[in-house]
């Protein structure tokens, strides 16, 4: 947890007050917050939040241990709780009223900023680090906030999740404007809007890129996952939505918001932001970005695929919307490096293209590979799992689009967990029966697959490793073994140009 070195304190008997909860038998001062018992410090308000699996009520006595002053939890954690030393606070629902806590107990740091929140099934990553390279080379101090890193300023750590929850979401607000950040851009999950982890957070620009399957392991289904979605572009979180309607969930959304709204299309729809003349090259696309206020601003960006057309599109009208102008705003993107395993290029002067990809969703899959048939001479060998204990769903969606989009298709493990992945992958293949033209291949161990796929790439084809992108691990049962495709896939094209070389 990032916690500020501005010292923030609050009475026991405000923060009651606040959450309008019974006063407490004493009042104390409270230095801090946090839902996680480990990483309590003398001072802090431990937060027993109910979860999954367990509740935050269980690990009470570890958190006062550690020197929580009080607890605040809701009724059923109350009963866990029994005797214990410190006052305790109970509300009814404690994790929608965490976010307005912990943003009030800061002093409500993101509105001391400008915060911008990309929401979406894809896209989300790809298009905060655009809007943030282009902040950074406009000598901005930003934030960064997302599935690959969280960074302030120049200072970056692992994420631990997309969305961080509510406790550590305001504390890190607080020390990001605590180290001069006046810019800072996020990803926002469908799981955080659902469990209020953004509340009390303050959006200048909210984005939605698309919705496409995925999470129905925990939403109920489509429906419910798209209305978690729109939870962001309410009045109570943000002051202006972009919306791409490209997408029919995106055009929905954009005829029901109670906030000021612009709209963007990379297809060249009426729409607020458009995308027009597009090329596209083996290195990236150019485009012409149409809008209604600044006219046309021809565009080019490093980056294949019309998804990260979408994308730019996406940035383009935040970075304007932020104060960088539209010439500025075109030539920081055409600077920016590539996002971490997003098509994310592996080259050791191999004579084929070897790609790695987070793509993830049945969606994804089926774009990248269509970004990549696009400008390959050659074959498409695609590598492609599923991971173990998340949405069975889209796995025979997954393998049809992989035996769609690939000649060469090998079917394999992604981060099996806690399932058996012969059946994670069996389940995928059933999606891919009677599809023509693909040679289906199965090998569950991920690093044998790459190596097998490097081993038929020809001159001309593309190699795409799909999947698991930036992550550094693999889970089974339990264990994080250290897995990166990146790595493993370069150290297999190097075996494979050493033993070239001595034929």
């Amino acid at each position: 947890m990032t916690r500020p070195v501005t010292a923030y304190s609050k009475s026991l008997v405000d923060i009651a007050q606040f959450l309008g909860a019974a006063k407490p038998g004493a009042d104390l001062e409270i230095t801090g917050l946090t839902h996680d018992s480990r990483l309590v410090i003398p001072g802090d308000l431990y937060v027993a939040l109910p979860g999954f699996h367990t509740h935050g009520a269980k690990y009470a006595g570890e958190a006062i241990a550690q020197g929580a002053t009080a607890i605040l939890t809701d009724i059923s954690g109350t009963e866990m709780l029994g005797s214990v030393n410190v006052p305790v606070i109970y509300i009814p629902d404690v994790r929608g009223s965490l976010g307005f806590l912990s943003s009030w107990f800061y002093d409500f740091p993101s509105k001391k900023m400008n915060l911008v929140g990309i929401t979406g099934t894809n896209g989300k990553t790809t298009t905060a680090h655009l809007i943030d390279s282009v902040w950074r080379s406009q000598n901005r101090n930003t934030g960064l906030i997302g599935t690959i890193e969280t960074r302030i300023r120049d200072k970056s750590v692992p994420s631990v999740r997309t969305t961080p929850e509510a406790t550590d979401l305001q504390a890190l607000f607080a020390t990001m404007l605590e180290a001069g950040c006046s810019d800072v851009v996020m990803e926002v999950s469908s799981h955080a809007l659902a469990l209020g982890r953004i509340n009390g957070s303050h959006f200048s620009v909210s984005v939605f890129t698309n919705l496409t399957q995925d999470h129905l392991d925990f939403h109920e289904n489509m429906n419910e996952y798209f209305k978690a979605k729109s939870i962001l572009f309410s009045p109570t979180l943000s002051d202006l939505a972009l919306i791409n309607i490209d997408d029919e969930y995106g055009a929905t959304l954009s005829q029901s918001l109670e906030i000021a709204c612009q709209t963007y299309s990379a297809a060249g729809s009426n729409s607020d932001w458009s995308a027009k003349e597009i090329s596209r090259s083996v290195s990236g696309s150019h485009f012409i970005v149409n809008s209604r206020e600044y006219g046309d601003v021809p565009v080019e960006i490093p980056l294949i695929g019309d998804h990260n057309i979408a994308n730019a599109l996406a940035s383009f009208a935040v970075l304007v919307h932020s104060g960088v102008s539209p010439q500025e705003a075109a030539t920081g993107l055409a600077k920016v490096d590539g996002v971490p395993g997003r098509l994310e290029r592996i080259d050791c002067g191999q004579p084929f293209v070897a790609v790695v990809d987070y793509a993830h969703t049945p969606d994804a899959v089926e774009r990248v590979l269509a970004a990549l048939r696009s400008r390959s001479t050659g074959r498409i060998i695609g590598v492609l799992g599923c991971g173990g204990d998340r949405d069975p769903s889209k796995r025979p969606l997954m393998g049809a689009a992989l035996a769609n989009g690939a000649n060469i298709a090998f079917f394999t493990s992604d981060n099996p967990r806690s399932e058996n992945p012969n059946q994670i992958i069996a389940e995928m293949l059933s999606g891919a029966q009677g599809i023509a033209g693909s040679d289906i291949r199965v090998e569950a161990d991920r690093a044998i697959a790459i190596a097998s796929a490097v081993e038929i790439a020809e001159v001309g084809d593309v190699l795409l490793v799909a999947g698991k992108g930036h992550e550094t691990g693999q889970e089974i049962m339990g264990v994080i073994k250290p897995f990166d495709d990146r790595e493993v896939l370069t150290s297999a094209i190097l075996r494979r140009l050493s033993k070239d070389a001595k034929k």
